[in-house]
């Protein structure tokens, strides 16, 4: 197919030459469709209207001579000519945001910054201490992203990532915060149940709350199906809240990070399982000198620096509990 010359200039009706310039604000626009691949998310996310978002692509087309994207029944796909034009525009973006941020005050803190972590660390750790952040930080904004397995720092799906699995690639920089340990745990009801009638420490006929097979990469999933050894865990489930609930209520024994287990007062039958995971921090490269993402890497980095103790060592254990 024969692509249409670059051109800045374009014909109107009455025959006169007029400038099509290319603005900014319609790159921006390119990069709200590429992100959220429709219209509808595009628009959502600028706070314009989908008319006005539909104008301003169309536009920069024209501008360009570029047809952008492909339009699918179910959403905005890049054309390559898109594709080639990505890194520009996310270019463009972190040069104005750097603009941004060195005309306004030294004191000033303000606007979004997307996070992607684990639910784990989201809940219990992160979005409970946001208010001695968003307290100092009036006009800050954050974002927390929890779906990590499709968030991509190179892509700018987030600004930085709190994970426990080590970024093997992508244009980002990298930092150990600390560690998540696991432990096997019970709540005290169920061990004033089991003591009269297990002696062994074994564990080999106690029910075990596992994951279902979508989540079997997982260290805890895999330590559980060892365990069982073949035999059947008495409740699967798709998220740690689940497994929290079930060994409060008594269920079973449960592989739990230790920080969340002492929340729930359980008690500790096993501290090292061999499956403690390293808390990384990750940033995008060309945002590791935007000053309010600096802010939150380093609110979270410190957080998590002085909650090392509690991730890392385990709760109550059997002797606490008493036989």
């Amino acid at each position: 197919m024969k692509k249409t010359a670059i051109t800045r200039n374009s014909i109107s009706d009455n025959g006169k030459q007029e400038a099509t310039r290319l603005r900014w604000d319609d790159a921006r626009v390119f990069l709200a469709i590429a992100r959220s691949g429709s219209l509808s998310g595009a628009a959502a996310s600028l706070g314009n209207g989908l008319a006005t978002v539909s104008r301003r692509i169309e536009r920069l087309e024209a501008a360009l001579g570029l047809a952008l994207f492909s339009r699918h029944q179910n959403g905005y796909r890049l054309t390559d000519d898109g594709a080639a034009l990505l890194e520009r525009a996310e270019a463009l973006e972190q040069a104005a945001e750097a603009f941004a941020e060195g005309s306004a005050a030294q004191t000033e803190i303000a606007g979004r910054v997307r996070l992607a972590t684990a639910e784990t660390l989201a809940n219990h750790l992160i979005i409970p201490a946001l208010p001695e952040l968003t307290d100092h930080y009036p006009d800050l904004s954050l974002e927390v992203v929890t779906d990590v397995q499709t968030v991509n720092l190179h892509r700018r799906d987030a600004d930085l990532a709190i994970r426990m699995v080590k970024p093997q690639r992508g244009n980002v920089t990298i930092r150990r915060l600390g560690t998540l340990g696991y432990g096997l745990y019970a709540s005290r009801g169920y061990m004033g149940r089991r003591m009269p009638r297990h002696e062994d420490a074994r564990f080999d006929s106690d029910p075990l709350v596992g994951w279902c097979e979508t989540y079997g990469h997982l260290p805890a999933a895999q330590w559980v199906e060892r365990m069982l050894r073949g035999r059947a865990p008495v409740l699967t489930t798709t998220t740690l809240s689940a497994q929290v609930s079930a060994t409060v209520a008594g269920v079973g024994l449960a592989v739990l990070p230790h920080f969340i287990a002492r929340q729930n007062d359980l008690v500790c039958l096993q501290g090292d399982l061999g499956i403690d995971q390293g808390i990384w921090l990750a940033i995008h490269a060309d945002l590791a000198q935007s000053r309010r993402v600096r802010v939150v890497a380093e609110f979270f980095a410190s957080l998590i620096r002085e909650s090392r103790e509690r991730l890392e060592t385990h709760a109550f254990t059997r002797t606490d509990f008493g036989s």
